[in-house]
């Protein structure tokens, strides 16, 4: 079953971009949610302007800034997410690396953090050592808020390709790659919400089976958190 067969479109959110207004992170993004949008998903991009009036987040404040809600609770809505950042020193911005930070406050959802989403990760360097080493980089910060990195990451070399426009990119394969993340990342939302109904269904007409999966559940919930004790 494809995502436009299917009465459920996805929300896919994008976050990613720099300081600097159309810059090759945030048109690279860009380009992946018009992948996603061509699988059928809906689309909402948080951009280096948004990212930028962020505050630096402190877990011990109390009050959240609008626009710390706001990103809150798109993601907290979202089937999937992708992630752009460029390679700065060999690492995550700290742009993007502060929006991550702030979804904290997800940690006590029913899906906490990233959890349940496939996550696509877009990485733009120039030079080819940073985009490998930050794309890897990505993909660990992506597993420890227990998200499903996408297959297929795009590495992005700007020192070889151009992003001349929003809608403009030197290299056709670039634009073939980015595609292929936001696609990948709405198709494993429909997946995952099929997987999902399903089990919902079998549960609901076995009575005895929902109390089983509840206490698996609560039972795996208890040994990770002796395990993050004992680590």
């Amino acid at each position: 079953m494809s995502i436009t067969d299917s009465r459920h479109r996805p929300l896919v959110v994008g976050i990613g971009g720099t300081t600097r207004e159309a810059s090759s992170t945030e048109r690279a993004l860009a380009f992946a949610l018009r992948g996603a949008e061509q699988a059928g998903a809906r689309t909402r991009l948080f951009g280096g302007t948004f990212l930028h009036s962020l505050p630096h987040y402190a877990p011990e404040t109390a009050t959240l800034t609008d626009a710390q809600r706001e990103l809150i609770e798109a993601v907290r809505a979202a089937d999937a997410v992708i992630i752009a950042t460029p390679g700065y020193h060999g690492g995550v911005s700290g742009l993007v690396k502060n929006a991550l930070d702030t979804l904290e406050e997800l940690r006590a959802d029913t899906r906490p953090y990233l959890d349940g989403r496939a996550v696509g990760c877009i990485v733009t360097a120039y030079g080819w050592q940073a985009t490998g080493s930050v794309l890897t980089s990505l993909r660990s910060i992506v597993h420890a808020l227990r998200g499903w990195p996408t297959p297929f990451g795009a590495g992005i070399n700007t020192l070889e390709t151009r992003f001349d426009s929003a809608h403009q990119c030197s290299d056709e394969k670039v634009i073939d790659q980015l595609f292929a993340v936001g696609q990948q990342a709405a198709q494993f939302a429909l997946a995952f919400k099929l997987a999902s109904d399903t089990d919902k269904q079998r549960a609901a007409s076995q009575p005895g089976a929902a109390g089983k999966i509840a206490a698996g559940a609560a039972g795996a919930a208890r040994n990770e958190d002796r395990l993050s004790v004992a680590v």
